[in-house]
């Protein structure tokens, strides 16, 4: 027994230390890619859904951009708040801003992705960069960061959309916890040439690459998905490239309920069974290896009484955590993550348990539409 629980929690560990400094140092290890300034006309992308008050602190932002050529694309998804009257509003001041205003629909009611699409095919321009309502672009640079990866065989840039920094609070931490280690996996998987998702708030592709895709046709009947199951649709080691300069950055305000977290992540979860075979085994591989340490390191520590026996996995966990440590240390460091690296071992066990229980829920009652 006391063999066995050792040898598993090697190979368990070795595992891990394999996915942190061989996958996710990539990310790490990448460099800030120098580009010239781009010209090319953008079209930027907003889809919302009674979100008056978020677009009042966005628009602004927004029309300030310093780019050259651009128009915003401002999709109205049936709101029954001011949403419409904003639009209309910033329309009549700037010339280079269209409206959608999606109608209801039985066949699509609560599917963002058939507003998104009507708001992608009103677009001008092929290069389309996308962001939600709740989000803040870090300075006036937004548009014209993310644009410069958009050249040669490059038709995807997958941006980050960090969380607000609330000191003190634990869900905040968590929250961007999640974020944090989401971000490295698929920015590191982007840069070995396997990029498997991006995140709505943040990304940019091209609308012919998306209309060769027959848009989200695939997928069209699941909920969420949006970004990542089209990113896993259309993205591959050569036409797929990251932002990580801080002036790309779109940051979001977090939930700051339980309640709330659970609403918005019982749908994002659900996506991951969509996904192409490798980077589900890939993905699945490292979730399961988590799980496995969560709940073997208890019992081992509960069946090894031997000193030698405790010494050895004593080192082995401390090996997990180091190169842990040093990984995600070096990750939040280039994405300006702050007040998360020395919580790490407790915010990553309330994670698998928050997600746990996610999943546990989902099978039991399906999350709400977009609404």
């Amino acid at each position: 027994m006391t063999f066995t629980l050792l040898t598993i929690c090697m190979v368990i560990i070795a595992i891990h230390t394999c996915f942190y400094v061989f996958i996710f140092n990539a990310f790490n290890f990448s460099k800030k890619t120098k580009t010239k300034n781009n010209t090319l006309p953008v079209s930027v992308i907003v889809c919302a859904k009674n979100e008056a008050e978020n677009l009042k602190k966005l628009l602004p932002k927004l029309t300030e951009q310093e780019y050259p050529n651009f128009e915003i694309i401002l999709i109205n998804d049936r709101s029954y708040d001011e949403t419409l009257d904003i639009y209309e509003t910033y329309a009549a001041q700037f010339s280079f801003i269209k409206i959608v205003n999606v109608q209801h629909t039985e066949h699509f009611y609560g599917n963002k992705k058939y507003a998104l699409t009507l708001g992608i095919k009103a677009a001008t321009n092929d290069c389309l960069l996308f962001t939600d309502a709740d989000c803040i672009p870090n300075n006036n640079h937004w548009i014209q960061t993310m644009a410069n990866q958009f050249t040669g065989t490059t038709k995807i840039v997958l941006g980050y959309g960090p969380y607000t920094y609330l000191p003190y609070r634990f869900l905040n931490k968590l929250i961007r916890y999640e974020t944090l280690i989401t971000a490295i996996q698929y920015f590191s998987y982007a840069k070995i040439g396997i990029p498997y998702m991006g995140v709505g708030r943040n990304l940019l592709y091209s609308k012919a690459l998306f209309l060769k895709n027959k848009g989200f046709h695939q997928h069209i009947n699941i909920m969420s998905g949006d970004d990542d199951l089209l990113i896993n649709s259309i993205a591959n080691g050569k036409n797929t490239a990251i932002c990580i300069e801080e002036a790309s950055f779109m940051t979001s305000e977090p939930k700051t309920s339980l309640k709330k977290l659970i609403t918005q992540k019982r749908r994002h979860i659900s996506t991951a069974n969509y996904y192409k075979p490798t980077h589900k085994l890939l993905l699945g591989t490292y979730a399961f290896n988590r799980l496995l340490f969560w709940i073997l390191f208890p019992v081992s520590l509960f069946y090894l009484k031997d000193s030698v026996h405790l010494t050895i996995l004593g080192i082995l966990i401390g090996f997990k955590f180091i190169s842990e440590y040093i990984v995600v240390g070096i990750g939040a460091k280039k994405l300006n993550e702050k007040g998360i690296l020395m919580l790490i071992p407790f915010l990553d066990l309330f994670l698998l348990i928050f997600q746990l229980f996610i999943y546990l829920v989902n099978t039991i009652t399906k999350p709400k539409q977009w609404s």
